[in-house]
């Protein structure tokens, strides 16, 4: 009997703290995060030249348009840069954004939701009509508002993304401790004293980081995306480079009627893939986090 008792405690301990289930699809975002950040880690050792450098051949001749090739992975632009060591140092000025956006929505919507999930009344309505003001704006149009009045800073992203994508992730917070706060051991915190700070912090809040983590990965390349956009259409900072900033540059200078699709092609593809990684990590862990979506 007693070698039963230690079995059972044993077997429990073991399902409590095995690893989470990975979903295939969110494997692939996760990989295709990996290699970005990998890449962006070691930028400076990957990338071949200075991104901003004007190459020249050894007969001083401007190394303009070169097609791909040995010297020049993804060849050069019109004024003679390395596009492949402009597309690897992008990927460090994305993850920057991206990272950056992400960690402030997903603090402030998990804070908003968590406080207008558990206090309720006037807060929680407060709370929720400031979100809705939010979701009411108009995304892109009042980023480049905020870049044009505060400056082509890559902060100034971040702000703008951060002010206007933490009500998605307050709601769904909010609804989670809706039910949270409900439950017996919430109760059973309260009877043994613990004050309303600890209860929230302590007792309620693990329960939703799952979805913090979640939405801050979609956050992620709701803001690379973002920055591209705002810095293609000439808004963005003009010394640094960005995957966006590539696109507006080859697009100034004709590069499709040029039919130079290396210089555009490869930042559009790395764009598409932080994007689609991030709803790949969402559509992945939903049934996980929602059990009640396999039915």
């Amino acid at each position: 009997m007693a070698e039963a008792a230690v079995a059972v405690p044993a077997a429990a301990a073991g399902r409590r703290f095995r690893l989470p289930k990975i979903d295939p699809y969110a494997a692939i975002g996760l990989t295709i995060y990996v290699v970005f950040f990998l890449v962006a880690l070691f930028a400076d050792r990957i990338a071949t030249h200075d991104p901003l450098e004007i190459l020249f051949d050894d007969d001083g001749n401007l190394l303009s348009n070169v097609a791909p090739g040995a010297a020049h992975v993804l060849g050069t632009t019109n004024l003679g840069r390395d596009i492949f060591s402009q597309l690897v140092m992008g990927t460090r000025n994305a993850l920057i954004v991206g990272v950056s956006a992400a960690i402030v929505v997903a603090s402030l919507g998990t804070l908003v939701g968590l406080v207008a999930g558990f206090f309720g009344k006037w807060v929680d309505t407060l709370l929720m009509r400031v979100a809705d003001v939010a979701l009411g704006i108009p995304f892109l149009p009042f980023v480049i508002v905020l870049a044009a009045f505060m400056g082509a800073q890559t902060s100034n992203v971040v702000i703008a993304v951060a002010l206007l994508l933490w009500p998605n992730t307050a709601r769904v917070i909010r609804s989670q401790v809706l039910t949270v706060r409900e439950r017996a051991f919430i109760e059973a915190a309260r009877v043994t004293g613990s004050s309303t700070w600890r209860i929230l912090f302590v007792h309620v809040m693990p329960n939703i980081l799952p979805l913090t983590f979640l939405y801050g990965s979609i956050a992620v390349g709701w803001a690379i995306l973002t920055e591209a956009s705002v810095s293609f259409l000439g808004f963005g900072p003009s010394d640094s480079i960005s995957w966006g900033y590539m696109l507006q540059d080859a697009y100034g200078s004709q590069a499709m009627s040029r039919g130079t699709y290396f210089w555009f092609v490869p930042p559009g593809i790395c764009i598409i893939l932080v994007v689609v990684a991030g709803f790949f990590i969402s559509r992945g862990y939903e049934e996980i986090l929602f059990p009640k979506l396999k039915d």
